[in-house]
């Protein structure tokens, strides 16, 4: 199994950013996905989770609003559409599969 994230970077305050999981070595199509994130001396929080069809979807209130996550099941991919980022939005974000596995982070920096 792997997950490899990609799309992070710095962006300005009010800036988007597009998140990408690419997975392998698993029916991707068969299992809920999940975006988390851990900033600096934080524990690692759940952001938001996409069934494995991709009906329904949830979101931390934090981010409500702002970020949108979806997947493609045809490219074994899940995104993380985040819009209007601010300051505290800066953190390693990680994407999970339902049965445990994890990528290996890619990091967000919103700063000006």
């Amino acid at each position: 199994v792997q997950l490899v994230e990609s799309g992070g970077g710095l962006v300005q305050p009010g800036g988007s950013l597009r998140l990408s999981c690419a997975a392998s070595g698993f029916t991707f199509s068969s299992y809920g996905m999940r975006w988390y994130r851990q900033a600096p001396g934080k524990e690692r929080e759940l952001v938001a989770s996409i069934s494995y069809a991709g009906g329904t979807t949830n979101y931390a209130e934090s981010v409500k609003g702002r970020f949108t996550i979806s997947r493609d099941n045809s490219k074994n991919t899940v995104y993380l559409q985040m819009n209007s980022l601010k300051p505290e939005d800066t953190a390693v974000y990680y994407c999970k599969s339902a049965h445990g596995y994890w990528g290996q982070g890619t990091q967000v920096t919103v700063s000006s």
